[in-house]
């Protein structure tokens, strides 16, 4: 599944990234309201995971928008409220389900997998990234013109994470921020070389280069 998450905690979004991650989910992760509603009017998602209190636009007027041009994708809201003001009008807005601070992984696998049967979202991970091209992410699997290449998972990490902002650039600091954990940070030169390996995979003009910017992928 691809999600969106919003959260604003550092802590519980490094902790609920890598729990889904290791699910074998794609988690775009962001921190405020405004770039929530970004990525999702960029990019399609099977979950958007959204907490209330978050800055700029909050989880309920993020909900709202969503709901306005995307009725089907199911959205989950996280709130550290007890009261039922807010799931009031979370529900109201067009939540499917939520989730009250603090709570434990296993209750959100079990909220998740509800999601997943009421929606009849698929397990199936492939992620086509042109014609010729896909990938299995939970495998480490490239498929390039029906040859197969076992990567590294960074490698596929990387890959995935710029083949879903095609067209935009994207820094070498994003990349590790997204990628990697903090205390794992790598160099710019460990970047390169990633991206060197996926270049002689995928041809050398799938990732381009923006000197001084970062990376840019057209398929």
């Amino acid at each position: 599944m691809k999600i969106l998450l919003l959260e604003d905690d550092y802590i519980l979004a490094d902790i609920l990234f890598h729990h889904l991650k290791d699910d074998a989910h794609q988690v775009v992760h962001v921190a405020d309201g405004e770039h929530a509603l970004d990525e999702a009017s960029a990019n399609k998602f099977d979950l958007m995971i959204l907490d209330i209190n978050v800055p700029k636009l909050n989880g309920i007027e993020v909900l709202k928008s969503i709901r306005s041009y995307s009725k089907t994708t199911p959205i989950i809201l996280i709130t550290a409220y007890q009261d039922t003001k807010h799931l009031k009008n979370g529900f109201e807005n067009g939540c499917d389900d939520y989730i009250k601070k603090p709570f434990d992984l296993e209750e959100l696998n079990l909220r998740i997998n509800n999601i997943k049967k009421r929606f009849s979202i698929e397990n199936d991970d492939t992620v086509v990234i042109n014609a010729h091209t896909y990938m299995i992410p939970s495998r480490n699997l490239l498929y390039v013109n029906e040859q197969e290449f076992q990567l590294a998972k960074k490698e596929i990490e990387i890959l995935l994470y710029l083949s879903s902002r095609k067209k935009r650039v994207v820094s070498s600091e994003e990349l590790m921020q997204n990628i990697w954990e903090f205390e794992d940070m790598p160099s710019d030169a460990t970047i390169r070389v990633y991206i060197k390996n996926l270049r002689n995979i995928i041809g050398k003009d799938c990732i381009k280069t923006i000197r001084g910017s970062g990376y840019y992928f057209e398929s």
